[in-house]
Protein backbone atom coordinates (compact mmCIF):
# COMPACT_ATOMS: atom_id res chain seq x y z
CA UNK A 1 0.00 0.00 0.00
CA UNK A 2 1.59 3.25 -1.06
CA UNK A 3 2.07 5.83 1.87
CA UNK A 4 3.30 9.18 1.51
CA UNK A 5 3.27 11.63 4.50
CA UNK A 6 4.12 15.51 4.28
CA UNK A 7 6.03 16.82 7.68
CA UNK A 8 7.52 20.25 7.65
CA UNK A 9 4.62 23.20 7.22
CA UNK A 10 4.02 26.21 9.42
CA UNK A 11 3.22 29.83 9.51
CA UNK A 12 6.93 32.07 7.81
CA UNK A 13 6.88 35.56 7.07
CA UNK A 14 7.52 36.57 3.75
CA UNK A 15 10.84 36.13 2.56
CA UNK A 16 11.48 33.34 4.72
CA UNK A 17 11.99 29.44 4.29
CA UNK A 18 10.40 26.00 5.00
CA UNK A 19 11.66 22.90 3.86
CA UNK A 20 9.35 20.23 3.34
CA UNK A 21 9.45 16.61 3.63
CA UNK A 22 8.22 13.30 2.38
CA UNK A 23 8.34 10.18 3.79
CA UNK A 24 7.62 7.46 1.33
CA UNK A 25 6.64 3.70 1.68
CA UNK A 26 4.83 0.79 0.20
CA UNK A 27 6.68 1.21 -3.23
CA UNK A 28 9.88 0.78 -4.78
CA UNK A 29 10.74 4.98 -4.31
CA UNK A 30 13.65 4.78 -5.95
CA UNK A 31 11.99 3.33 -9.20
CA UNK A 32 9.74 6.70 -9.09
CA UNK A 33 9.94 10.20 -10.31
CA UNK A 34 8.00 12.11 -7.59
CA UNK A 35 6.25 15.82 -7.33
CA UNK A 36 5.45 18.41 -5.51
CA UNK A 37 1.90 19.86 -6.20
CA UNK A 38 -0.08 22.53 -3.80
CA UNK A 39 -3.47 23.69 -3.56
CA UNK A 40 -4.32 27.02 -2.66
CA UNK A 41 -7.33 28.29 -0.73
CA UNK A 42 -10.03 28.19 -3.59
CA UNK A 43 -8.34 26.64 -6.32
CA UNK A 44 -7.90 23.65 -7.48
CA UNK A 45 -4.40 21.37 -7.40
CA UNK A 46 -1.45 23.07 -9.05
CA UNK A 47 1.86 21.29 -10.26
CA UNK A 48 4.98 22.80 -8.22
CA UNK A 49 7.92 20.32 -9.30
CA UNK A 50 9.53 16.91 -10.39
CA UNK A 51 12.43 15.10 -9.93
CA UNK A 52 13.43 12.04 -11.91
CA UNK A 53 14.27 8.66 -10.18
CA UNK A 54 17.45 9.40 -9.73
CA UNK A 55 17.39 12.99 -8.75
CA UNK A 56 19.43 14.36 -11.23
CA UNK A 57 16.46 15.49 -13.63
CA UNK A 58 14.68 18.28 -12.17
CA UNK A 59 11.97 20.50 -12.89
CA UNK A 60 9.80 24.00 -11.65
CA UNK A 61 7.33 25.59 -11.98
CA UNK A 62 7.56 29.06 -13.46
CA UNK A 63 6.29 30.64 -10.63
CA UNK A 64 8.96 28.71 -8.18
CA UNK A 65 11.74 28.72 -10.22
CA UNK A 66 14.71 30.37 -8.87
CA UNK A 67 13.07 30.19 -5.58
CA UNK A 68 12.22 26.48 -4.88
CA UNK A 69 14.79 23.42 -5.16
CA UNK A 70 13.57 19.59 -4.84
CA UNK A 71 15.63 16.50 -3.77
CA UNK A 72 15.62 13.30 -2.48
CA UNK A 73 17.37 10.55 -0.65
CA UNK A 74 16.63 7.38 -2.25
CA UNK A 75 18.18 5.51 1.28
CA UNK A 76 15.42 7.22 3.27
CA UNK A 77 12.89 7.04 0.97
CA UNK A 78 12.08 10.83 1.61
CA UNK A 79 11.83 13.70 -1.06
CA UNK A 80 12.18 16.82 -0.11
CA UNK A 81 11.39 20.80 -0.86
CA UNK A 82 13.42 23.30 0.09
CA UNK A 83 11.03 26.58 -0.04
CA UNK A 84 13.16 30.37 -0.09
CA UNK A 85 11.99 33.62 -0.70
CA UNK A 86 8.55 32.69 0.61
CA UNK A 87 5.64 35.34 -1.26
CA UNK A 88 2.40 35.34 0.09
CA UNK A 89 1.05 33.72 -2.67
CA UNK A 90 2.65 30.75 -1.90
CA UNK A 91 0.02 29.97 1.30
CA UNK A 92 -1.14 25.88 0.11
CA UNK A 93 -1.52 22.86 0.88
CA UNK A 94 1.68 21.31 -0.32
CA UNK A 95 1.33 17.37 -1.17
CA UNK A 96 3.79 14.95 -1.90
CA UNK A 97 2.65 12.87 -5.39
CA UNK A 98 3.85 9.63 -7.24
CA UNK A 99 2.62 9.28 -10.81
CA UNK A 100 1.12 12.88 -10.73
CA UNK A 101 1.47 12.19 -14.60
CA UNK A 102 -1.02 9.46 -14.46
CA UNK A 103 -4.81 9.41 -14.04
CA UNK A 104 -3.81 7.22 -10.90
CA UNK A 105 -1.60 9.89 -8.88
CA UNK A 106 -1.26 9.34 -5.10
CA UNK A 107 -0.81 12.10 -3.16
CA UNK A 108 -0.52 12.24 0.99
CA UNK A 109 -2.43 14.18 3.00
CA UNK A 110 -0.04 17.55 3.06
CA UNK A 111 1.28 19.99 5.25
CA UNK A 112 0.03 23.64 5.24
CA UNK A 113 2.14 26.71 4.74
CA UNK A 114 1.25 29.75 5.44
CA UNK A 115 3.16 32.89 4.39
CA UNK A 116 1.61 35.91 6.42
CA UNK A 117 3.18 38.86 7.65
Amino acid sequence: QVRLVESGGGVVQPGGSLRLSCAASGFTFRSYTMSWVRQAPGRGLEWVSDINENGVGRSYADFVQGRFSISRDNTENTLYLQMNSLKPEDTAVYYCAKDWQSVNYVLGPGTQVTVSP
